[in-house]
């Protein structure tokens, strides 16, 4: 099991039992170090003192708000952990609200929760309820220097935590909105139809990094010490109706998977004729 973010106690109504957090997932990259061009050697970034003019050693830096220009308080870590919420150490449910009605769009970073010593009981009755009503807790906890919004959910064999944005903080794009009026019976239907035919279930350990993986590759040829090969250019898109493309598109989905053959994109416009008769 992963290293403990966060350890408590999860309260609703008067049940109270303990529970830990771990990290449900981390996004993964390949990284580099900076090196002097000159001779390859490792550069290292120095902390400086502007005030004396010299390097200073990390264990002389403090934290400070700057609260005018060029003028600060300092914070030290004990005054952090004095004024912290009670949501440090106990994280209440506020609420429960059915799953459908939270728009993904507010989930921010996932966790799992776990039962802490004795907590094991409370946990699996919260764990089912929540399956079987549908319902997600909204709760409230502090840590890592701010006190979170989060959705607890029954996944498929715990509860998992979802810190959430605030509202606030989620950008609202005012001119944004979708042209319904746009679409015609027929393209929905076949749109509907392509839909259905490339429908499958959601697999993801079938999607892969590709950008990720291509690195990897180059990395390892110039360690043999090979040329490094250029990924094709893709082809431009060729202009057609969007009917034409939907048809052609729903052809392809219905072929047997043996006899497909790569197809290039198609970019789609109306018809010179259809947009004159709009005006």
């Amino acid at each position: 099991m992963a290293s403990t973010v966060w350890k408590g106690h999860l309260t609703f109504g008067l049940v109270s039992f303990p529970v830990r957090l771990y990290s449900a997932a981390r996004g993964e990259s390949i990284s580099f170090n900076q090196l002097h061009k000159a001779d390859g050697s490792r550069v290292k970034q120095v902390l400086y003192c502007a005030a004396e003019d010299k390097p200073i050693p990390r264990s002389e830096i403090v934290k400070g708000f700057e609260y005018e220009k060029d003028r600060y308080v300092i914070i030290e870590d004990e005054e952090v952990k004095k004024v912290a919420p009670s949501t440090a150490k106990v994280m209440e449910i506020q609420e429960f609200v059915k799953g459908e009605q939270v728009d993904p769009i507010y989930f921010e970073t996932s966790y799992y929760m776990a039962p802490d010593e004795a907590g094991e009981k409370p946990y699996a009755l919260l764990f089912d309820a929540l399956k079987k009503t549908g319902y997600v807790g909204v709760a409230k906890v502090a840590m890592h220097n701010r006190e979170h919004v989060v959705i607890l959910r029954p996944g498929q064999n715990g509860v998992l935590m979802h810190t959430m944005y605030y509202q606030h903080e989620i950008r609202q794009v005012d001119e944004f909105r979708t042209d319904l009026s746009l679409v015609k019976e027929k393209e929905l239907a076949l749109a509907t139809s392509l839909i259905e035919a490339l429908a499958g279930e959601f697999e993801p350990e079938k999607y892969k990094d590709n950008y990720r993986e291509n690195l990897l590759v180059m990395i390892e040829a110039k360690k043999q010490g090979e040329e490094v090969v250029a990924t094709p250019e893709p082809q431009q898109a060729k202009v057609v109706d969007i009917l034409e493309a939907l048809k052609a598109s729903l052809a392809m989905a219905k072929k047997p998977a043996a006899s497909a053959t790569t197809v290039e994109p198609v970019a789609v416009m109306e018809k010179p004729a259809r947009r004159r008769a709009r005006g």
